[in-house]
């Protein structure tokens, strides 16, 4: 099992002090430093503690080796989809369905209908499946390292049309993406 415990943390913005105080009863922050890096072992009340001053299921917290968790692997902005520097691992919200591996894009800036500190969480799926998310929002990588997103509303042989989010934009075309992912949860903070 791994322990996600920092990752949840670092997600919300949270310091160590601000986790250990938003437990009940408070503790320390040097503990919860030792139950994140492993080095104290977590019980089940531990979690339970955790996962409620983090405002998440005590599940959450940790998840099976066998399994790769969901990357956060760019951000919506202005100028489009950018990719991150380095990928890094989104907290889920709920339980979500599917064969295909879990992708998510973290919204920065007002895009369309979606709004800063969204997630947009996008499952995967073969090209040639591309039918099933005809007018649906999709993630498709581009060459380069980079991304385009959008409405999918055409695809020709190895070609997929996207129409990106907002008034007024330019239908982009990405040619043998080797996978779509369609969106599948928005998640957004109150």
């Amino acid at each position: 099992m791994i322990n996600r415990i920092r990752a949840i943390r670092k997600d919300k913005g949270w310091t160590l002090a601000e986790l250990a105080a938003a437990c009940d009863p408070p503790t320390t922050a040097q503990t919860i430093g030792r139950l994140e890096t492993g080095t104290r072992n977590i019980s089940l009340v531990w979690m339970e503690r955790i996962a409620q001053a983090l405002g998440v299921d005590p599940e959450t917290l940790v998840r099976s080796e066998g399994r790769d968790a969901p990357m956060i692997v760019a951000e919506l902005g202005p100028r489009g989809p950018e990719a991150l520097a380095q990928p890094r691992e989104a907290v889920q919200a709920g339980t979500l369905g599917g064969d295909g591996p879990l992708t998510v894009l973290a919204v920065h800036a007002a895009v369309g209908p979606y709004l800063p500190g969204d997630q947009i969480w996008l499952r995967q799926l073969a090209p040639e499946d591309a039918s099933r998310a005809i007018n649906r929002d999709v993630l498709v990588p581009r060459k380069g390292g980079r991304f385009a997103f959008g409405r999918l509303i055409d695809r020709q042989g190895g070609l997929v049309g996207l129409l990106p989010p907002g008034a007024g934009e330019k239908q982009e075309v990405v040619n043998d993406p080797p996978w779509i992912a369609v969106a599948e949860t928005l998640v957004r903070k109150l």
